[in-house]
């Protein structure tokens, strides 16, 4: 059996739940300045940073993000191209768009999402970051050490955790996505990257048990 079709026992599900909630910041989603869509592999983003305009929370959307060795397969002209093509094509008007197509990091999403707006002589002291579900936490950390004079709003497609899974298509892949992400979390803020943000107890438990598992493909060095 190869590395992406392990199977996953009872308990790495129990903790890779915990893990998946706690990366989500479950903020209560309200009318905003700006929102800003991060780019990725999961065309969820734009499809609910779409709906969110037509909920009519926000009147400007960045949507961020060049090419990553992992995305440039799927969304050749870059994420936030194509994030905006499939926004239009749920209502969204183009005009209500800017774009940035050249972050490749979520540091650079945020600065340069704010380069942007500020280019468009948006200042917006309210931001909505809309993401992958288990990004939330990072990307807050991170805009809240980066963008500290704005209150950042996180939100993400609200899908249970084996829907997602089942969206993706590969288990092993989202367990190590979220340990990845989690890893950055503790990590980023000794870097300067982000803001520190309490991890409980029975989170790193989790994150440390399924590490020794072996989900471990997206831990940096």
């Amino acid at each position: 059996m190869s590395d992406s079709q392990q199977t996953i026992t009872a308990d790495q599900w129990r903790q890779a739940r915990l893990i998946w909630d706690y990366h989500q910041m479950h903020h209560e989603v309200r009318p905003v300045d700006a929102a800003i869509g991060l780019g990725s592999h999961d065309l969820g983003v734009a499809t609910h940073a779409a709906g969110l305009y037509r909920a009519q929370l926000f009147s400007t959307l960045v949507f961020t993000g060049g090419n990553s060795p992992t995305t440039a397969h799927v969304f050749p002209r870059g994420e936030a191209v194509h994030f905006r093509e499939h926004a239009i094509n749920l209502g969204v008007p183009a005009e209500a768009i800017l774009l940035e197509p050249n972050a490749a990091n979520t540091g650079q999403n945020i600065t340069l999402a704010r380069e942007v707006l500020a280019a468009a002589g948006i200042h917006p002291t309210t931001v909505l970051l809309v993401s992958k579900p288990y990004m939330e936490r990072r990307s807050f950390a991170t805009a809240r050490k980066l963008w500290p004079d704005v209150e950042i709003l996180c939100a993400s497609e609200p899908l249970e955790f084996d829907d997602y899974l089942k969206s993706i298509g590969d288990e092993k892949l989202v367990l190590d996505m979220l340990i990845g992400d989690l890893q950055r979390v503790i990590e980023y803020p000794k870097l300067g990257f982000a803001i520190e943000q309490e991890v409980p107890e029975d989170v790193h438990a989790a994150y440390e048990s399924l590490i020794r598992d072996g989900f471990t493909s997206r831990l940096i060095a």
